[in-house]
């Protein structure tokens, strides 16, 4: 690799990132201003400080801002800086003397898995923290409050032969009322049942503590034992969370706490798990629209053009919109089971990354 392309390797790179870095911090705070301008009436009318706000409560949506921004922003900064190099007659030189676009392409790509690699470690560790301490901010001083998908009549596996029934839980106070806990043995007979009137969630030694149990024991010579206790410990596979559930669980959760939740629940019978599912295949997929950006961008930017870079900008934009509005659109149709939620998560990138590809090939070499 010759000097003048190495110098020019690191002069992208240096470009990109900077510009990618300044662009974020803009859309951070253009994105807290809006946010705070929509929601300033309920944090006053809900008690919440001002203190509060801004120490607790915006330090902790960064993450999640940066998660949902970074593909804009890197997109964007792909295309301000190939487009200004071309009207600045760069990208023509270098074509001219045999530097093809595919080689061109390489610094913003290098910038683009980085960025990819990056996000997909914050998506799937950082910002779940911090979303915790957003969502219970959220729950408390806002009216924009995770709906609860199931918190009465709820059934459960505890584990292969033993079910659970809870007439209603209260995520609160961990507390699961009129409480019905079977368990099967071979040929699916019934060898014992519990009964109790309440059952809550002892964080410190990590059981569930029963009140008033009635333990009826069935024999196999038909026979029937009862007993009934003031209370009663027992540890069960389902934590509290596994017993209510509400739209924003899996935002919180890292990608292997996801794993392990959605694997409890499927082998619980819980029903309506489009959503979770959705949501924990889009923590692999949306890392990859940086890339993807990044592929579309160089190749839409790099002709010249006698409007200069505001149409550059203009069509950029209007392509983003497209692909987010792709991805959003086609998550509900994963929630229902129209679509796998799988498909439903990575179709979009998959769609965009054979047009990026087809406008690379496209494209003036």
């Amino acid at each position: 690799m010759s000097k003048p392309i190495k110098t020019f390797d690191l002069l992208i790179f240096r470009r990109l990132s900077i510009t990618y870095v300044v662009l974020m911090v803009a859309l951070i705070i253009f994105f807290i201003v809006l946010h705070y301008v929509e929601y300033v009436d309920d944090f006053i009318d809900r008690g919440a400080t001002m203190s509060e706000v801004f120490s607790i409560y915006y330090p902790n949506y960064v993450p999640e801002i940066v998660r949902l921004m970074s593909p804009l922003a890197l997109f964007l900064s792909t295309l301000f800086l190939t487009g200004r190099m071309a009207q600045k007659l760069e990208l023509a030189a270098l074509q001219t003397s045999g530097v093809s676009l595919y080689r061109i392409l390489v610094p913003f790509a290098v910038v683009g898995v980085l960025v990819t690699g990056t996000m997909f470690w914050f998506n799937g560790w950082v910002v779940p923290e911090s979303n915790r301490v957003r969502i219970r901010f959220e729950k408390q001083y806002t009216k924009a409050q995770s709906s609860v998908d199931e918190y009465n009549n709820i059934h459960r596996q505890n584990s292969p032969g033993s079910v659970i029934t809870v007439n209603f839980y209260d995520r609160a106070t961990q507390t699961a009322h009129t409480v019905t806990m079977q368990r099967f043995g071979e040929g699916r007979r019934l060898e014992e049942r519990v009964d109790a009137r309440s059952m809550q969630w002892i964080e410190e030694r990590q059981t569930w503590l029963m009140r008033s149990p009635i333990v009826r024991t069935f024999h196999p010579d038909g026979s029937e034992s009862l007993q009934s206790l003031a209370e009663m410990d027992t540890t069960l596979a389902l934590l509290p969370r596994d017993m209510a559930r509400t739209d924003g669980d899996v935002e919180s959760m890292t990608i292997t706490e996801a794993r392990d939740y959605i694997s409890v629940l499927e082998r619980s019978g819980a029903g309506n798990l489009g959503l979770p599912r959705v949501t924990y295949y889009v923590k692999y997929a949306y890392p990859f629209a940086n890339l993807i950006l990044v592929l579309l961008a160089v190749p839409l930017a790099a002709p010249r053009r006698r409007k200069g870079q505001a149409l550059v900008m203009g069509g950029g934009l209007f392509v983003a919109f497209v692909y987010l509005a792709l991805m959003k659109f086609l998550e509900p149709f994963g929630y229902e089971g129209t679509l796998s939620p799988q498909a439903a998560a990575w179709i979009p990138h998959a769609a965009f990354f054979v047009a990026g590809i087809l406008v690379i090939w496209r494209a003036r070499k």
